[in-house]
């Protein structure tokens, strides 16, 4: 921990882990924060601090086999700004102890900010921290989700949210972008440019960055047609012609034409255009940005196209759709 006698740090954060937590997804983000603690990566921890969790002489075993001790105790979360919960496997994982659950109402009780990634929305939903509250979970784990907790307001469209006090992320890389939110918040936009360049990100991701489209899992078969699924969804604003989609996948078009065809029901342009007005709609419901810009976002020629089609679509255009959306709330 930082010298007792320094300055307070801007960013205070202890980290929960999960039994079989998510190693990718605590490290990414506890190394985000590293990088902006300290000048350079020497990795002090001065504008930065942070703590390991648990029980005294313990181990806490990741979903990887690797095994984490922690180095502070379940006391005291005033201690901290941000308790951070890092999820483990849902399936063949271990629940948290009670007394990891008794220290996250602890936490709330003290008006600390609670952060669930990966899978820790699932521990802060069973502590019963997360009524009332927008919630992201992973398209993965999306379905597990809806069906243990009915009543929460959970969503797998955005790569993390903040509500108030209450943080959630998908997990994976997509909390590098979680974590400079919070350092440029405390500590300035420089440390939190600087960690991500470090970390080799070009930009900060805003809150409604996208996650992967859950149909990209959930209809396909055919593992050929998930990666060209994968392919278009990562590039579905530049609009990669199929020729060349089809030859970085080994096939011919007619081919791939075939082989969506055949796994689920639609051709390669019918996914790419409803994958394209699907993420245009949620931008337009939940996004003040222009139509210029959702537009060439999703892969549109020009705001015009972006309106006929989405009035052909959807049987209005997009701009009024947005006030209807605003209107009902």
């Amino acid at each position: 921990m930082a010298d007792s006698t320094a300055e307070r740090p801007k960013l205070r954060i202890g980290f929960v882990l999960a039994p079989r937590f998510t190693l990718a997804a605590f490290a990414n983000f506890v190394d985000a924060v590293r990088l902006a603690a300290d000048e350079g990566d020497r990795s002090r921890q001065i504008d930065c601090q942070w703590a390991v969790l648990g029980e005294p002489g313990g181990t806490i075993e990741s979903s990887c086999g690797l095994h984490v001790q922690p180095w502070d105790t379940l006391d005291d979360p005033g201690r901290f700004d941000y308790i951070i919960v890092v999820g483990g496997l849902l399936h063949g994982g271990m629940r948290v102890s009670q007394r990891v659950n008794a220290f996250l109402q602890a936490a709330a009780d003290a008006q600390v900010s609670l952060g669930g990634l990966c899978t820790g929305s699932f521990i802060l939903a069973r502590a019963g921290l997360l009524g009332g509250y927008q919630v992201c979970v992973s398209w993965f784990h999306i379905a597990d989700f809806k069906e243990e907790f009915p009543a929460l307001q959970a969503e797998s469209s955005r790569m993390f949210v903040i509500d108030r006090d209450r943080l959630t992320c998908a997990g994976g890389t997509s909390v590098v972008h979680l974590a400079s939110h919070l350092i440029e918040k405390h500590c300035g936009r420089s440390q939190a440019i600087k960690s991500l360049r470090i970390l080799i990100e070009q930009a900060a991701l805003p809150t409604g960055a996208w996650q992967p489209e859950e149909v990209v899992t959930r209809p396909a078969q055919d593992s050929l047609v998930k990666r060209a699924m994968l392919d278009i969804e990562q590039d579905v604003g530049h609009r990669t012609p199929l020729p060349k989609l089809a030859g970085s996948l080994g096939i011919s078009v007619r081919q791939l034409q075939r082989r969506f065809e055949c796994d689920i029901g639609i051709g390669v342009r019918g996914y790419r255009s409803s994958l394209q007005l699907s993420r245009a709609k949620w931008l337009v419901e939940h996004t003040d940005r222009s139509m210029t810009e959702i537009a060439l976002d999703c892969g549109f020629s020009d705001s015009a196209h972006f309106s006929r089609t989405f009035k052909t679509h959807f049987g209005i255009l997009p701009s009024l759709h947005r006030k209807q959306a605003a209107a009902n709330g």
